[in-house]
């Protein structure tokens, strides 16, 4: 396995003066970008005809990450020739969040082989139940089929994702790569760090992703009540204040809950994944501390199946950037302190994280700090 990372800008080109000589039939071409970098498609040209062959899999972002760095208006790659590892590509359209399972099912099928050891997925960040589009694929794959990934993300704006389809950007598709044979090692690691506060209290009237009733009260007036002044920031503000959700008494893991939107007229609250009816949730704030803590946990627990050489995969929640501001850095050293010298890292500040919880089972999640590596025996 051989990997190189780099960059590209509009005003700066390339960070490379040449691009490595690494394509191939099972050959990952990974790109990370802004809405504005993808809005120039003299990278993609370049990248297309430098790897005809190859599988291209990417979408936009909150902020990119290569290295130690954080950029914006950006494009970071990672170029990945696998030795003895097969790769399919699959894709499919999505035009509202009632279709997310089917989606993700029907991705799963098209991926589903005997040899297949796990799928990397990145989604629209808009117009997706995260939580739905999760459970398609685990209905459809073995439990022991590692699955990972995560939401395009578009800044602090929520206006319009991109993920790219056939090496071109498009909205409103879900992709994936599966990954095939006995030499390829996937390793994993969430966490989060967020502090909870306030009583718990219960879901009494929800919809799928949508948020209506919490303890016989309108979600969102109850969540402006929390946030005072800031709450005419939303829907950007409530990344600063996500919910913990526990989906029932014997819950003792949770979950954590981003919002995508608001309704002032139905007075709710869209989420990036489901909120079940009957499931407890209380509010979180951040703790600076504890957010970078759970960055390095999350890629100590991705080292344990990893490779000394491998290709590292962050991908952290916006929120999680907007709380750190110019400490956001620290998490992503926190990361690179925590993996193998010869790791190359690159990733991307998201709207939804995909990986396995504790138990074992790929959830969505949000304002996590989510690592994937791959690397070959």
């Amino acid at each position: 396995m051989k990997t190189a990372v780099f960059n590209y800008q509009q005003e700066r080109g390339w960070s490379v003066p040449t691009f490595p000589q690494l394509d191939s039939e099972n050959t990952l071409v990974l790109t990370f970008g802004s809405r504005n970098g993808f809005a120039d498609g003299a990278f993609l040209e370049n990248l297309s005809n430098a790897y005809p062959t190859a599988h291209f899999l990417g979408c936009s972002t909150s902020g990119e990450v290569l290295g130690t760095s954080i950029m914006d208006d950006s494009v970071v790659v990672a170029i990945c020739r696998f030795d003895s590892t097969r790769l399919r590509s699959a894709v499919a359209p999505i035009q509202t969040s009632k279709e997310s399972f089917a989606v993700g099912n029907r991705l799963a099928h098209d991926l589903l082989a005997p040899d297949l050891r796990g799928v990397f997925v990145l989604s629209d960040g808009m117009c997706v139940n995260g939580s739905e589009l999760v459970n398609g694929f685990n209905q459809a794959l073995p439990p022991d089929t590692v699955i990972t990934g995560g939401l395009a993300g578009d800044g602090d704006r929520f206006q319009k994702t991109w993920i790219l389809r056939q090496r071109q950007r498009v909205n409103g598709y879900v992709s994936a790569i599966g990954f095939y044979g006995d030499r390829i090692k996937i390793g994993h690691g969430s966490k989060g760090g967020w502090d909870v506060f306030g009583i718990e209290r219960e879901v009494t009237r929800s919809e799928e992703n949508v948020l209506y009733e919490i303890d016989g009260r309108s979600a969102l007036s109850l969540y402006k009540e929390y946030l005072g002044e800031l709450a005419a920031g939303l829907p950007a503000n409530a990344l600063l204040f996500p919910l913990s959700l526990r989906r029932g008494k014997t819950d003792n893991a949770g979950l954590v809950r981003t919002i995508l939107s608001i309704d002032e007229k139905a007075q709710s609250m869209t989420f990036a994944g489901d909120i079940p009816l009957g499931s407890h949730v209380r509010f979180m704030r951040a703790n600076f501390d504890r957010l970078v803590d759970g960055a390095m946990e999350a890629a100590q627990l991705a080292r344990k199946d990893s490779g000394e050489e491998c290709l590292a995969i962050a991908i952290s929640c916006v929120g999680r950037r907007l709380v750190l501001r110019d400490r956001a850095e620290e998490e992503i050293e926190a990361v690179r302190d925590s993996l193998p010298a010869s790791a190359h890292l690159i990733g991307f500040y998201s709207y939804g994280e995909i990986s396995p919880s504790a138990n074992g089972r790929c959830e969505l999640h949000n304002q996590t700090m989510t690592l994937t590596t791959l690397s070959e025996t």
